[in-house]
């Protein structure tokens, strides 16, 4: 199996998710009245949270259980499917405008190698 399409762990995740946004593990184990300890354990990948705070983190970053488990069931997408749409919603309207551009870019670009590959 290479890679992408080894499960990410949950403490993988989660770190992204902070990162994206722009959260502290502190300021997360107070708005979920968890002990930053946890939530500390939970980045490092020394622990799982139980199914109530699994939930609790799904909601406070409006994300599935799925999504923080990285389960898909028969969808070929990964988490960062998910993550490029986390970035996107955070962008302001000028910055997903310029985003979608530099996307069809490089999808020409993949299409000229195509065609490339194709005549040699």
């Amino acid at each position: 199996m290479n890679e992408r399409n080894e499960p990410k762990k949950f403490g993988d995740i989660l770190r992204k998710l902070l990162d994206v946004h722009g959260i502290s593990q502190k300021q997360l184990a107070l708005d979920l009245n968890i002990s930053p300890g946890a939530i500390g354990n939970y980045v490092r990948n020394n622990r799982e949270p139980d199914y109530r705070t699994l939930m609790s983190i799904a909601a406070y970053f409006d994300v599935t259980t799925d999504f923080l488990l990285d389960f898909h069931s028969d969808d070929k997408r990964d988490y960062r499917d998910k993550f490029l749409l986390q970035v996107f919603h955070r962008m302001t309207d000028e910055q997903k405008d310029l985003f979608l551009e530099q996307g069809k870019v490089f999808l020409r670009s993949n299409l000229k190698s195509k065609e490339n590959a194709s005549a040699s």
